[in-house]
């Protein structure tokens, strides 16, 4: 789905829509892509001369990716982090990378839902954890 579709599902707008595509595929994973184009806000200052993705935009932007998988469970209502747990940055993302994730739900005790990510650029692992949130 297109950033646009991807509204009819996430409450985010720009510039915290931090999702350019994503798909749920017959695994049940979600997978999301977005592509540093460089003149985002979180790079203003992080760092001078050497920009690089930080790590809660990347957590972020996963999250948001999850948040694909839960459809018309978040009609009216807002996802809520409530938990990062076990999150490991093994590969600085930079402006110009296409950052992909993949995501999938480990359980769901209504109003929270537990999932695990992972994400990379370019094959390579950038990024691993769990994220917990809850929908209110």
């Amino acid at each position: 789905m297109t950033r646009e579709e991807i509204k009819n599902i996430l409450p985010h707008r720009e510039p915290m829509l931090l999702v350019d595509e994503a798909e749920v595929r017959e695994d049940g994973k979600a997978y999301g892509s977005y592509t540093v184009r460089g003149d985002e806000y979180f790079l203003q200052g992080h760092f001078p001369g050497n920009p690089i993705v930080p790590g809660v935009i990347q957590c972020e932007m996963a999250a948001q990716t999850c948040c694909v998988l839960l459809g018309e469970k978040l009609k009216g209502k807002t996802p809520l982090f409530s938990g990062i747990n076990k999150v490991k940055f093994k590969t600085p993302v930079r402006p110009g990378d296409k950052i992909d994730f993949e995501c999938q739900l480990l359980r769901e005790v209504t109003p929270f839902f537990f999932a695990e990510c992972k994400a990379s650029v370019g094959g390579k692992v950038c990024f691993t954890g769990e994220l917990s949130f809850a929908v209110i």
